[in-house]
């Protein structure tokens, strides 16, 4: 089973950039989408054999999040179950016989204690409901999670410390998740590999240079480590700021596929 995830840093900007050729060639079997930035109607997008899933924020042209699957699931929820924090589309979750899959696009701390304060308590609220979907089946977990880990996980550690992304409270709360029974999947498999991003910010030409940030992850219930088969992060994929990241099961599949 093939998973990919991507920020999109908008979806109707990307589909004019070779979305669907991107899709047709990766041929996933779950696609997790972030940043969609749109609204209910503003996209007519034709992908044969995928079913659409969408979660839109109230705030038009922000945030946003969607899944193309395969097949359909056995129940979807959109939301982590506190309201207070769902009015930005920052999650869509699929449950099917065996796992759980997840599309999360995390909130920027940003720059002021309101947005830092939201994240922290997105952070909270987020982790207790993967641990309460944990309890029941598997958890698969994508998305752009606005946090770089460790050091290795972004070009200048020492410049960015205390950034968003790479704060003392976010980087705590990803090590908190990671000890409470889910995996970093590419960083498991890839303990030292440098230079492996998957953001760059648009200024600077950070892409030519590769000065970026690992803000995407595969997330996985520890349960599910002798599944895996294959983590990648796909930096030739163009598009947007962001490049795909990808994730392979095996021993696992979806159930009644579409006919192609």
């Amino acid at each position: 089973m093939k998973l990919l995830s991507w920020n999109v840093n908008g979806l109707r900007a990307i589909v004019k950039k070779g979305f669907n050729e991107v899709v047709s060639d990766q041929n996933p079997d779950i696609m997790g989408i972030q940043e969609t930035k749109l609204q209910a109607g503003q996209l007519d997008l034709t992908l044969p054999g995928y079913h659409q899933y969408y979660n839109d924020a109230e705030r038009k042209g922000y945030s946003g999040t969607a899944v193309f699957t395969k097949a359909e699931p056995l129940d979807l929820y959109l939301g982590i179950h506190a309201p207070e924090l769902e009015h930005e589309g920052r999650t869509i979750t699929l449950e099917y016989p065996d796992f759980y899959f997840i599309t999360c696009y995390a909130p920027n701390s940003g720059s002021n204690e309101a947005r830092m304060a939201f994240r922290m308590d997105w952070d909270t609220a987020f982790q207790a409901y993967l641990n309460d979907l944990d309890t029941k089946k598997p958890v698969i977990l994508c998305g752009d999670l606005n946090v770089a880990h460790q050091d290795i996980d972004l070009k200048h550690p020492d410049h960015h410390r205390g950034d968003a992304g790479f704060t003392d409270g976010e980087r705590h709360n990803f090590s908190a998740l990671l000890q409470n029974g889910f995996i970093d999947t590419f960083r498991t498999q890839h303990p030292d590999l440098g230079g492996a991003y998957s953001w760059w910010d648009y200024r600077y030409r950070a892409r030519q240079s590769n000065a970026g940030w690992r803000i995407d992850y595969f997330v996985t219930s520890e349960r599910l480590l002798p599944n895996i088969s294959k983590t990648a992060i796909l930096p030739a994929v163009m598009g947007s700021d962001h490049c795909p990241v990808e994730l392979d099961l095996q021993g696992m599949s979806l159930v009644k596929p579409l006919d192609n």
